[in-house]
C-alpha cells in the first residue's frame, strides 16, 4: 500500500503558503511582487514533481509575446536546489519559465522560499487550482489531493480559497462519478450541474449519454435520473412502500457529504422505524479500495 504523506496540522499554515501563491497576473495591473533577486535563467530548473504536465503552446507563445514586451512581471517562487548550490528550483511558475525561455530571456525575478518537500508539492497544487482554465474534474482533484495529502478541511479551504464549503464538496463529489462520465466533463459534453444530477444514479453512464444525445438541460437531467434511461421508473418491481420511502434531506446531505470526503459514492439506507441501517462505499479501482482500507485501519 501507498504511504501517505502525515498530516502536520497546518504546519508553516495554508494562509502562509497561498500568500505566496498569488494569481499570475500576465498584464501587471495586480497582484505583481517584488523579486528577492534576478538569477539566470540556466540557473532555474523545473519541479519532476510539478502535478501540472501540460501546457498548451498556444498559451505559451502568447505568454512569451507578453514578456518580450513587458518581461516577467510576476516572480517566479523557487527554492534552493538540493545538491545544487547556486541553482534554483520551481515551486511555482513553471509556464511562466517556459514561455521566458521561448522569448529568450537571459534572466528571470525569483522569489527564495525554503520549502521542504511536502509544502512544495502543497503550493504546486494550490497553484494549479487557481488557474482560470482547469475543468470541473481538474480542479476537483486538486482539493482531494489538498485535504486526502495534508490533512485540510473543507472548511479550512473553504476560508483560504474564498470558496463556499458547498461548493467544494459539491466539485469533489463528481470525483464518485464513473471515468467515462467524468471524462465528458473534462471535454464540456457535460457541464458541472449536469453532472451532479448523476451522481446518485445507478447507470450514470447510459443518463449521460442520453443527455448528451438529446442535449438535456439540467434540469431535464435531474428528472432523468429521478426515473432512469428512457423515463422507465427505477422502483419498478419494489412494493409500493419502498417506492414512496424517499430519503429525507439530511440523510441526503450526510451522503454527499461521506461522498466528498471519501472520494467514492456512499448510499446510506436506514431501516424505516428503526435505528439501524447500512452504509454502501462504491469503489471504481483497487486504488480506491485500497485507500478504504487505509483509512478503516488508522
Amino acid at each position: 500500500m501507498e504511504k501517505k504523506t502525515k498530516s502536520r496540522g497546518l504546519g508553516r499554515g495554508l494562509s502562509a503558503l497561498m500568500a505566496d501563491v498569488t494569481p499570475e497576473d500576465d498584464t501587471g495591473t495586480a497582484g505583481s511582487r517584488r523579486a528577492d533577486m534576478v538569477v539566470p535563467i540556466e540557473r532555474v530548473h523545473p519541479n519532476p514533481d510539478q502535478p501540472r504536465r501540460s501546457f498548451t503552446p498556444e498559451q505559451l507563445e502568447e505568454l512569451a509575446g507578453s514578456i518580450k514586451k513587458k518581461g516577467v512581471i510576476q516572480p517566479l517562487i523557487v527554492r534552493p536546489r538540493p545538491g545544487d548550490e547556486g541553482a534554483f528550483e520551481i515551486v511555482a511558475g513553471e509556464r511562466r519559465w517556459r514561455a521566458a525561455q521561448m522569448a529568450q530571456l537571459h534572466e528571470i525575478p525569483v522569489i527564495v522560499r525554503e520549502y521542504d518537500d511536502t509544502e512544495v508539492l502543497e503550493v504546486a497544487i494550490i497553484e494549479n487550482i487557481q488557474r482560470a482554465d482547469l475543468n470541473p474534474v481538474e480542479e476537483a482533484a486538486g482539493y482531494r489531493q489538498l485535504m486526502e495529502k495534508f490533512g485540510h478541511t473543507q472548511e479550512k479551504l473553504s476560508d483560504v480559497l474564498g470558496k463556499s464549503r458547498s461548493y467544494i464538496a459539491n466539485l469533489v463529489r463528481l470525483l464518485s462519478l464513473p471515468d467515462e462520465v467524468q471524462g465528458y466533463l473534462r471535454d464540456g459534453s457535460l457541464s458541472t450541474g449536469h453532472a451532479r444530477a448523476l451522481i446518485t444514479s445507478d447507470d450514470a453512464v447510459a443518463l449521460a449519454r442520453d443527455v448528451i444525445k438529446k442535449g438535456l438541460s439540467v434540469r431535464q437531467t435531474e428528472k432523468l435520473a429521478k426515473s432512469g434511461v428512457g423515463g422507465h421508473a427505477k422502483g419498478r418491481g419494489k412494493t409500493p412502500s419502498a417506492r414512496t420511502s424517499e430519503k429525507d434531506a439530511d440523510t441526503k446531505a450526510l451522503e454527499g457529504d461521506l461522498s466528498a470526503s471519501l472520494g467514492m459514492k456512499v448510499e446510506i439506507n436506514h431501516d424505516s422505524g428503526q435505528e439501524s441501517g447500512r452504509i454502501t462505499v462504491s469503489y471504481d479501482t483497487l486504488e480506491q479500495l485500497d485507500d478504504l482500507c487505509m483509512r478503516l485501519s488508522r
